[in-house]
């Protein structure tokens, strides 16, 4: 499945200044294996040594946050947007 994948700012020295990055997956998880498998360093910016997103790393697979579905199992259809939001604390 061709997926759509929208970087923040924050992240975007780590894919070349790219905002927005098309990779091939079938889960979630698969979309951020290639992001990492095209851009060497991307993974560990939002996942965790075990695999597992970070805590302060949000997720929205077409508008719906993927903690509220099946996470980085979510399966991803065709065409669809993966947008990452690291939280951001502020004063």
């Amino acid at each position: 499945m061709s997926v759509e994948v929208r970087i923040p700012t924050v992240l975007r020295p780590k894919v070349g200044g790219q905002a927005v990055v098309t990779v091939q997956g079938a889960t979630v998880r698969e979309v951020l294996a290639a992001m990492e498998a095209a851009h060497p360093g991307f993974g560990p910016a939002v996942l965790e040594a075990s695999g597992e997103l970070k805590r302060f790393v949000n997720l929205f697979l077409d508008d719906e946050d993927v903690r509220y579905r099946q996470g980085l199992e979510t399966p991803v259809a065709d065409g669809s947007t993966l947008v990452i939001l690291p939280a951001v604390a502020g004063g």
